[in-house]
């Protein structure tokens, strides 16, 4: 009842009637006193009374109505409202290469779609909802001027009961949407409501009963109906949609969603959504988003696979190449069919980080990002790429963008703090990660990190603690993790590895720099060129490693991998500066 008399409020209900009854009782008033001089008969009067009070109800109803036609707010001449171009700094400023004339407006309004619930009669249909709640995000991305945030970071409210204010400010949202997602057979029941975070107004809310060959249909309908709900323009060209028209059928359809759920999960569950998504594109090749989804799998899966580090380098090469030869051809097919896939270009653009193409990755991501600025992996990876080519203040910037957007990630923050400690902000990365449960996301991550800063402080002890509690990682050996913990509990000083089989994967090679074995520390990015034909510095530009930046050695590295060319051609990074034609230094 109060959310009903709050919208009688907000459509000015009160103030047409009683603009009404002012103007009723005028006419009244002017009935009564020129009916004498006009002769008019007894019962005129009364039925001048008789029609105002029908009148009433009609008037109030055509209110209403009027306001959910209403035209949407003012705008300037570029398009956008005042409001909306003052909000829209922090992705410009942070990301200047993501503009667009479309794009980089952000409006005063934010929304977050809350996962949708699946009231379906089987558990198992949980992808299906999810998937919904991802469609209907994607939909309202395309909204000019709508700012969609935590696109990831609502599913942390998945089947919880907290206050809609609480979660909009957790959230950054000053709007949210909610839904329920029920599926029988060959019908579909699907609801969603709009409402206002700060006092739990519900601005819209709609019943959808469809076919299940109208998915489309119904979240295109509920993302214009939203727009309209907040008054704002679709900012559509002519033709266009704001659910692209797709000839997939709905099992194929459906097998997308699943797919989508498992590469979400990470881990072994990568070859799972590969398994579902090959056969899909063979039955439905004009699929675009499944042969984008498809390439992201294919670049995640070298890194998930438990069994690629365990291989000799010919081997791993084979099997690394392989994947990034199909991520290559699936992401290219998905452009071919839909240029105006961010997905796609940002999967290339992680693709081509890792193969040592530093400027096409660079360009694949300002496309990517120019497209949707909020697409949560394309910033990630690009911020990835900048801390990788020593773009400190670029990558801080990126992924302070990224935080803004999805605050409850852990996997974004534990990278952020990667890149606060690389630039030599170590307590307030450790702050960050000590604040992460030690189950989270990213548990291998932020295990790796936080010891490698706790190192850097001289607090082996409890490196070596967090290195022992990592949960069981899916990316180094657990022997390999044991080893480290064992060695850096002997820091710091020089450690006679020369009757051990040590090998430090990974990012655990940090250990080597504080136990004397710094000719160690270059083997893993070494071996990383010669699987990848790429390469890996980010953790290179730590504090703890400046010694290693001056050698011959990490210098022969980084011309190998085209980093020098790079820097050439597209401005040296902080830190690193050319000495003369042929040589540089990194601080």
């Amino acid at each position: 009842m109060a959310n009903f008399l709050a919208e009688l409020k907000r459509r000015h209900i009160y103030r047409i009637g009683a603009a009404y009854v002012l103007v009723a009782w005028v006419l009244l008033q002017v009935v009564n006193n020129v009916a004498p001089a006009l002769n008019l008969p007894n019962w005129a009067l009364s039925l001048v009374l008789v029609l105002l009070a029908v009148g009433f109800p009609i008037a109030l109803i055509f209110a209403w109505a009027f306001d959910l036609k209403a035209a949407p707010a003012s705008v300037d001449g570029q398009g956008s409202s005042p409001a909306a171009r003052l909000k829209s700094a922090h992705t410009r400023d942070a990301l200047p290469a993501a503009r667009s004339p479309q794009t980089a407006r952000t409006s005063v309004v934010s929304i977050a779609v809350l996962p949708f619930a699946n009231m379906s009669s089987e558990a198992s249909q949980e992808f299906f909802s999810d998937g919904i709640t991802e469609e209907v995000t994607a939909a309202l991305v395309k909204v000019a001027d709508l700012r969609v945030v935590a696109r990831t970071s609502a599913f942390e409210f998945k089947g919880k009961n907290h206050n809609i204010r609480s979660i909009g400010e957790a959230l950054g949202a000053s709007h949210l949407i909610e839904g329920s997602v029920r599926k029988a057979g060959d019908r579909l029941r699907i609801t969603a409501q709009l409402i206002k975070a700060e006092d739990g107004t519900h601005l819209w809310a709609e019943r959808y009963d469809r076919d299940v060959t109208d998915i489309f249909a119904v979240q295109e309908d509920i993302a214009q109906a939203i727009a309209g709900a907040l008054r704002l323009p679709l900012g559509l060209k002519a033709g266009e949609t704001l659910v692209p028209s797709r000839t997939v059928d709905f099992d194929s359809y459906q097998q997308y969603l699943r797919a989508r759920a498992l590469v979400r999960a990470r881990g072994t569950s990568i070859n799972d959504a590969i398994a579902i998504l090959e056969p899909m594109v063979q039955r439905d090749p004009n699929f675009a988003p499944a042969w984008a989804l498809l390439a992201h799998a294919y670049y995640l899966q070298p890194t998930f696979n438990p069994t690629a580090r365990t291989r000799a380098v010919e081997e791993g090469r084979r099997h690394v190449l392989g994947f990034f030869k199909k991520c290559e051809e699936a992401g290219r097919r998905s452009i071919m069919l839909d240029s105006r896939n961010a997905v796609a270009y940002g999967a290339l653009g992680a693709l081509n980080t890792q193969r040592g193409k530093w400027a096409q990755a660079e360009d694949l991501f300002r496309k990517a990002l120019a497209i949707d600025p909020g697409e949560p992996d394309a910033l990630l990876q690009y911020s990835i790429l900048l801390a990788v080519t020593r773009r400190l203040k670029e990558t801080l910037n990126a992924g302070g963008v990224l935080r803004t957007l999805e605050p409850l990630v852990h996997t974004y923050t534990i990278t952020h703090a990667g890149h606060l400690f690389m630039s030599g902000q170590v307590q307030a990365a450790i702050a960050m990660l000590e604040a992460i449960p030690l189950d989270a996301g990213g548990g291998y991550f932020r295990s790796i990190t936080l010891a490698a800063a706790y190192a850097s402080q001289g607090r082996y002890t409890e490196a070596s603690d967090t290195l022992l509690l990592m949960p069981e990682p899916n990316v180094v050996s657990r022997k390999a993790v044991e080893d480290a913990a064992r060695l850096i509990r002997m820091a710091p000083g020089n450690v006679d590895l020369s009757k051990e089989t040590v090998v430090l994967e990974g990012g655990l090679n940090f250990v080597y720099a504080y136990i004397g074995a710094d000719e160690r520390i270059m083997r893993f990015p070494e071996r990383v060129r010669e699987v990848t034909d790429g390469g890996t510095t980010t953790f290179i530009w730590s504090p703890a490693y400046a010694s290693i930046r001056k050698t011959e050695r990490f210098k022969s590295y980084v011309r190998a991998v085209g980093l020098v060319d790079y820097w050439r051609t597209r401005g040296w990074p902080d830190g690193c500066r050319p000495l003369g034609d042929n040589d540089f230094v990194c601080d």
